[in-house]
């Protein structure tokens, strides 16, 4: 049995652990179930009307005092090591181990944040002295800086109970920004998401920090994700989740008497493109190679390579063998959420009046998942939009096309992704380069002789696209240059330096 002794089943705002009247049980895969409060409307308020009231001090701390604070949640995180590895694998059902690595991106993302924002480039500074001289009219002194938007709003992801959720890295992201943060938990880890914001409280009473600098609402309906988004004081949000929660919610943020920036991260198919020389030299090798991406998490990632464009002929028939006879040794798995289960097995089963099925169709047991691979023809795929659906979980198509010109044309076909992968070798190049101008207007990231699951945490990473893969294609959720989308640039035009922000007056 789980140890919840530490656990409230509480909303945090404003530093005090809140209860409200209607309340949940979590849905774990294993061990006791988890009763915590639902917040709504009034909970929210409540919690974006202290980081407001917080953002008047924290937007206007240093960097050196918000990367401190940004390692004491670290620091805190890894101090409740084992108990969020206990929760998040009873919770999601994902292995210890893989919640162990997610712990360390969660911890890395922070310090990684706090490494970007002492060395201060992330502020762009640009000053322009003024010519008062200047013929025939003098120029103004002006300088500029990026500044912290204020209170931001936060969705967690059921598929990263960490690196996507509570102290993720839109809440990383926000807080090196300036930003204080109302994160609105996710209903299928309440008890994970709980222990995360507990060490974000910690190393808010341990650095100081402005107790509604972080904010975080249990609830399983959409009342508070709604009331979220609309609420007049925040200023805009990050969300990883369905196309369709997503969507709805990116509407409202647009219907808003004040648009705000919502930043989704709705999914994708991230298509694979083989080429014949890669055929030729490792059809077999690349076909099982890629089978184990497509399984990896029970298929639960965003970035899981669910189609696959590779031509008609033999050595195109050697990978699908290959794949198909290690997708055989692939066991059912347990699924994030009964939901999640339900909607892959409703997406199979769609797939499947109009695809090929090459795997053997099984029921799977409850809240499980088996693999399920389809093929269709390039002239098929051309003639069906339908069949670029997510499927979210372990499920793949695979495009078999008659012709170089035919992969073209596919690839044309495609709607925004988060990734689009090349298997290539040298005698292949002649065709990627035909292709790369088309893919490079298709996804935020492209990947040569390598799977896309797996987002390393960098400068140089991007992870989101052209719409529908997210709601703004200058915009990445993973990585360095993620801190952009929760600030604005400032010009200041003849100001005092003692009126400036401190960056300034020291530049």
């Amino acid at each position: 049995m789980l140890d919840a002794t530490p656990l409230t089943g509480k909303h945090l705002i404003a530093g005090d652990w809140v209860g409200s009247g209607a309340t949940f049980a979590s849905d774990p895969v294993s061990g006791d179930a988890v009763t915590v409060c639902s917040g709504g409307a009034a909970e929210i308020d409540a919690a974006v009307q202290a980081a407001e009231e917080a953002f008047a001090t924290y937007g206007w701390t240093d960097r050196e005092t918000r990367a401190k604070f940004l390692e004491a949640i670290a620091e805190e995180i890894e101090a409740r090591g084992a108990a969020l590895t206990a929760h998040g694998s009873a919770e999601t059902g994902l292995p210890e181990a893989r919640l162990e690595g997610e712990r360390g991106r969660t911890t890395g993302q922070l310090r990684m944040f706090a490494e970007h924002i002492r060395k201060g480039d992330y502020l762009d500074i640009r000053h322009d002295a003024a010519l008062p001289d200047r013929q025939p009219l003098p120029r103004p002194d002006l300088r500029l800086i990026q500044r912290p938007l204020g209170p931001v709003g936060v969705f967690g992801a059921s598929n990263f109970p960490l690196a996507f959720s509570t102290a993720g890295g839109d809440t990383a992201a926000a807080l090196a920004a300036g930003c204080p943060v109302v994160y609105k938990g996710h209903p299928g880890h309440p008890a994970t998401g709980e222990l995360v914001a507990q060490a974000i409280a910690a190393a808010i009473e341990k650095t100081g920090m402005p107790k509604g600098t972080f904010g975080f609402v249990q609830s399983n309906t959409n009342e508070a994700g709604e009331a979220l988004v609309q609420h007049p004081l925040i200023r805009a949000v990050g969300f990883t989740g369905s196309f369709r929660g997503g969507k709805a919610l990116f509407d409202l943020a647009m219907s808003r008497p004040e648009p705000i920036p919502f930043f989704g991260e709705l999914g994708s198919i991230n298509p694979v493109f083989v080429l014949p020389g890669a055929l030729t030299a490792r059809a077999a090798e690349t076909g099982t190679a890629w089978a184990g991406s497509l399984t990896m998490g029970v298929g639960q990632f965003c970035t899981n390579p669910g189609i696959v464009v590779l031509p008609q002929g033999p050595e195109g028939d050697a990978f699908r063998e290959a794949a198909l006879e290690a997708l055989g040794q692939v066991g059912a798995q347990p699924m994030l959420t009964e939901g999640t289960a339900r909607g892959y097995a409703g997406a199979v089963a769609e797939t499947g009046k109009t695809a090929y099925r090459l795997t053997e169709v099984a029921e799977a047991p409850a809240r499980c998942g088996l693999p399920a691979v389809f093929e269709v023809t390039g002239a098929q795929w051309l003639a069906n939009p339908d069949l670029a659906e997510e499927m979210f979980g372990p499920a793949a198509i695979l495009v078999r096309t008659a012709s170089a010109e035919e992969t073209l044309q596919i690839a044309k076909s495609f709607a925004g992704q988060l990734t689009v992968t090349l298997q290539m070798e040298e005698a292949d190049t002649a065709e990627a380069k035909t292709l790369m101008p088309v893919l490079e207007r298709k996804a935020g990231r492209i990947l040569a002789n390598g799977y896309p699951t797996g987002v390393e945490v960098a400068d140089a990473m991007v992870h989101g696209g052209p719409f529908p893969a997210s709601t703004n294609f200058g915009a990445t959720s993973v990585g360095s240059l993620g801190i952009r989308r929760f600030l604005r640039p400032v010009s200041f035009q003849n100001i005092p330096a003692a009126l400036l922000p401190e960056d300034l007056q020291q530049g």
